[in-house]
């Protein structure tokens, strides 16, 4: 593992719409690799994301306080918004074989655009090799306690912003 004095800089890009708890180990694990972490927060209305980019940065802002961590937004392509950090790494999270494929395809096309660049992939841990945004919206649209699942304070804002506020939710077992 590379010592935090090398010059490493790393982008982690995504949605994060919400931040789950996945995310924030992935974040974790990435800023032991790197010198500097950039958590890059894709600009897309097109997806017609539930929080604004504003939203996201700030519940990243406040749910993951480490050293040398950036958070911005980009458009546009990854390796250019990459090259433009400074960036020789790319983080991305694999949770099950159907995200290899699709995140290899990427990687490759990355590579054929900046051969400068790497793709790491970072294997989820076991606890939240399920978890995504969408579904954690999904079940908590319906209802469901996706407490354990998000940051507290993703859980508040969360339920806020689906006017679930005054329902109730399923306390965690245990």
């Amino acid at each position: 593992m590379p010592s935090k004095n090398a010059s490493i800089v790393a982008v982690f890009p995504g949605s994060f719409d919400p931040l789950t708890n996945g995310h924030l180990d992935l974040i974790s694990r990435a800023s032991r690799l790197s010198s500097k972490l950039v958590v890059a927060i894709l600009s897309n209305d097109s997806k017609l994301p539930l929080f604004s980019v504003q939203e996201r940065m700030d519940m990243i802002r406040e749910s993951a306080s480490l050293p040398d961590l950036e958070i911005e937004s980009f458009e546009g392509l990854l390796v250019d918004f990459a090259t433009s950090k400074g960036a020789s790494m790319i983080v991305r999270g694999i949770r099950a074989v159907s995200d290899y494929e699709y995140e290899l395809q990427m990687a490759h096309m990355n590579r054929r655009l900046r051969p400068d660049v790497e793709t790491v992939f970072l294997m989820s841990r076991e606890e939240n090799s399920f978890v995504s945004s969408k579904l954690v919206k999904e079940v908590a649209r319906l209802g469901g306690d996706v407490s354990g699942l998000v940051p507290p304070l993703v859980l508040e804002r969360l339920l806020l912003k689906l006017n679930l506020h005054a329902a109730p939710m399923a306390l965690p077992k245990g």
